[in-house]
C-alpha cells in the first residue's frame, strides 16, 4: 500500500531504523534518533543501488513521489539515476568555482610569470575594471557572445574602443584556457572582433634622419635639468623603451665591459637585456656618475632620490625643446631602427637591441654572442652617426 502523509509524518523511531515502503522502489528510511530519509531502491545493470532524495519534512512524500518518477523515466532511458544525479551535482559545484573569474585569475598565474610588471598590471585592472563587474560571477560555460559583446561595447561607449578591443583579445585567451583545461566548450570572443567599432593604431610620432640635426641641436642647448637632459640622449644612443632605462640602477652597468644588463623584471617580455654602450653612452653615464652615483637609481628623482624620475619627465624634456607631438621618447626606437636598416645592418640585431620578440626560429641558431660582438659594433655606429648629426648638421653617413 503506497504512503500517506499521515504515515509519514507520525512515523515514530524504534530500537532499530526500519523502513516504510511506498512503491516504485521509494521507501522513507526511519532512524533510531528519529530522522527521516527517503531512499529509492533500484536495479541497472544487474546490480542493486540506492538513490538519495533528501530529508523528510525537508523532502515531502509528493517531491519524494516526483524524483521517484524522474528517475524511472532516466532508467527507461537506459541509465543510471545515481550516476546522472552524480553528474549534475558536479556540474552545480562547477559552475559555482568555475566562473569567469575564477578561470581567468587562473589563467592570469599561469602567464603572469612571463610579463612585465607594467603589462601584468595592466591587464590585472583590464579584467578587475570592465570585465568582472559584469560577468565575473557567471559560469564560464554559460557566457553568449551577445552578453561578451555587452560588455565590450561599454568600453566603447565611454571612448575607449581600443581598451575594448585588447579586453576581447584577452577574453578570448581565458576561453581557450578554459576549453583546453575542459571547463568550457566554446569560445564567445573569437568572433566579436567584427562587432567592434574598430580603432586606428595610435603610432608614437617620431623623427625622420633629416629631422634629427635641429632636434640634437636644439637638444644640446637645453637648461633644464642634466639628468632629464641625459637620460633622453641615453634614449636615443641605446633604444630602450623609456620604463627600462628611467628605473635603471647603477648596479646594472658595466663600465668595464661596455654593458648594460637590465635584469627580466623590468622588460616587456620579461626576459634579460643586455644592452652594448657606445663611448657616447659611456661618457653619458659617466657624467650621471657624478650626479647620482651615491644613490640607488641612475635617473634620481628630482624631489625624491630614492625614487627614479618621473614617466613623463623625457617627454617634458622634447615637449620644452619644442618638439611636443612631433617626437616621443618612445618614437626614438621607430628612428633608431629605420636608420639601422637602411644602413643594412642584421635584422636579428637591430630586433634584438630593441629587444623585440624573436619571431624567426632561425635566428635561435646565431651565437649570442655573435649577437653581442655585432651590437656593439651597430650601436657604436649609431652613436658616432648621431654625434655627426649634431656636430655637423647633416645627414651625412659617418663611417
Amino acid at each position: 500500500m503506497p504512503l500517506n502523509a499521515r504515515q509519514v509524518e507520525t512515523a515514530k523511531p524504534r530500537d532499530k531504523a526500519y523502513k516504510l515502503a511506498d512503491g516504485g522502489g521509494l521507501y522513507l528510511m526511519v532512524n533510531t534518533n528519529g530522522s527521516k530519509y527517503w531512499r529509492m531502491k533500484y536495479r541497472f545493470a544487474g546490480k542493486e543501488k540506492k538513490l538519495s532524495f533528501g530529508t523528510y519534512p525537508d523532502i515531502s512524500l509528493a517531491e519524494a513521489r516526483t524524483k521517484r518518477d524522474e528517475a524511472r523515466k532516466t532508467l527507461a532511458n537506459d541509465k543510471d539515476p545515481g550516476e546522472v544525479k552524480k553528474a549534475e551535482l558536479l556540474a552545480q559545484k562547477l559552475s559555482v568555482t568555475n566562473t569567469f573569474e575564477a578561470i581567468a585569475v587562473e589563467w592570469y598565474n599561469a602567464k603572469v610569470s612571463g610579463w612585465s610588471k607594467n603589462y601584468a598590471d595592466y591587464v590585472n585592472r583590464a579584467f578587475k575594471n570592465n570585465v568582472f563587474p559584469f560577468v565575473g560571477s557567471q559560469p564560464v560555460n554559460e557566457i553568449k557572445p551577445l552578453e561578451l559583446l555587452s560588455v565590450l561595447q561599454r568600453m566603447e561607449k565611454r571612448g575607449a574602443p581600443e581598451l575594448a578591443s585588447k579586453v576581447r583579445q584577452r577574453c578570448s585567451e581565458v576561453f581557450r584556457y578554459a576549453i583546453v583545461t575542459g571547463r568550457a566548450e566554446y569560445n564567445p570572443a573569437a568572433d566579436l572582433g567584427s562587432a567592434l567599432q574598430g580603432y586606428e593604431k595610435q603610432h608614437y610620432p617620431f623623427l625622420t634622419a633629416a629631422e634629427l640635426p635641429e632636434f640634437l641641436q636644439k637638444l644640446s642647448q637645453y637648461t633644464g635639468s642634466l639628468v632629464t637632459l641625459l637620460a633622453t640622449r641615453l634614449l636615443m644612443l641605446t633604444g630602450l623603451r623609456t620604463v627600462e632605462l628611467r628605473l635603471a640602477e647603477w648596479s646594472e652597468i658595466d663600465f668595464e665591459n661596455h654593458i648594460w644588463e637590465i635584469p627580466k623584471s623590468r622588460m616587456k617580455m620579461r626576459r634579460p637585456h643586455i644592452v652594448p654602450l657606445s663611448a657616447q653612452s659611456l661618457a653619458a653615464l659617466r657624467q650621471l656618475k657624478q650626479l647620482t652615483g651615491t644613490y640607488q637609481f641612475i635617473f634620481a628623482g628630482r624631489n625624491d632620490v630614492n625614487k627614479p624620475m618621473s614617466e613623463a619627465s623625457i617627454n617634458m624634456v622634447i615637449k620644452r625643446i619644442g618638439y611636443d607631438k612631433r617626437a616621443t621618447g618612445h618614437g626614438f626606437r621607430h628612428t633608431m631602427s629605420t636608420i639601422l636598416h637602411e644602413e643594412g645592418f642584421n635584422t636579428a640585431w637591430i630586433e634584438t637591441q630593441l629587444a623585440h620578440v624573436d619571431k624567426n626560429a632561425i635566428r635561435g641558431t646565431y651565437n649570442h654572442a655573435q649577437y653581442l660582438e655585432g651590437r656593439k659594433e651597430m650601436m657604436q655606429w649609431y652613436g658616432d652617426y648621431l654625434d655627426g648629426l649634431r656636430l655637423d648638421g647633416n645627414v651625412a653617413r659617418v663611417s
